[in-house]
């Protein structure tokens, strides 16, 4: 398999679909909750989107990697998220330079996370997946059971419970968004999403019920959406692992994923 570069250009590429990823979710917020106070707005390249206080979603992309950012382009991010009364977290590619990690750490920005980003060529060769488990797209109809599939996929995260099931129906409304459902004996055991953006399959949201794990449910669904990306004219899958050399990074590589950059979540 060809693996482009990791350069200053596929890192722009893959941080600008992230983004849009997101924004495209809070114009599906506002779509299923029209009364929502969601909203996005860009600045300095990059993407700052607002869900609520606590939402995994509320938070910028791209920053830094169009061009270092003036203080009053800060300014107005910061101010953005300030005023709805979320903290100000920029999620940033190293790519963007120690430039901008000195920048934050004078406004007084820390660390609080990090993430992996992996990434692979399209098409993909089909593996073997077990006979016993069916994938098949959720349609319309499918929204309530995905939605629930998917929220408790992630049960045993209490500190979530309570936004899980919400966050999940907005998701099966973004547009550009493609839900999975991976069933054994006709019942769902397992849930995934894919997103293209601009070109870019971004395969996130993938989780299995507890109790189903370790029977090839995730391979299923894996293939599929790769399956489905490349015949949708993708030329780049990209997912995400939330911790550096998590299980599920480790997944993703056996599968044909290959690191791009390890990104850091700062916070004002």
């Amino acid at each position: 398999m060809q693996f482009p570069v990791v350069d200053h250009a596929l890192a722009s590429r893959l941080e600008r679909a992230e983004g849009l990823l997101c924004a495209r979710f809070i114009e599906a917020r506002w779509r299923v909750h029209p009364s929502s106070n969601a909203s996005w707005m860009e600045a300095a390249g990059a993407i700052a989107t607002f869900d609520g206080a606590e939402s995994p979603m509320t938070q910028t992309f791209g920053l830094g990697l169009t061009s270092l950012p003036l203080p009053e382009e800060l300014g107005r991010i910061e101010d953005f998220f300030q005023q709805r009364g979320a903290p100000v977290q920029h999620e940033v590619c190293p790519l963007a330079g120690m430039a901008l990690v000195s920048q934050l750490h004078k406004r007084g920005y820390a660390p609080i996370e990090m993430s992996t980003v992996l990434y692979r060529t399209l098409p993909a060769a089909p593996h073997a997946v077990a006979d016993s488990i069916q994938v098949r797209i959720a349609g319309p109809e499918d929204r309530e059971t995905w939605a629930r599939t998917a929220a408790a996929g992630w049960r045993e995260y209490p500190e979530l419970a309570h936004l899980l099931v919400d966050l999940m129906q907005v998701v099966t409304a973004r547009e550009g968004e493609v839900s999975f459902l991976a069933e054994l004996h006709g019942i769902p055991i397992a849930a995934a999403a894919l997103s293209i953006q601009n070109g870019v399959a971004i395969l996130a949201g993938a989780c299995t019920l507890p109790e189903h794990r370790r029977q090839g449910a995730q391979r299923a669904l894996l293939e599929a959406r790769l399956s489905y990306a490349a015949q949708a004219g993708c030329d780049l899958a990209m997912m995400t692992a939330a911790e550096p050399g998590s299980a599920s990074q480790r997944n993703a590589e056996r599968q044909g994923f290959r690191i791009a950059y390890t990104r850091t979540k700062w916070r004002l």
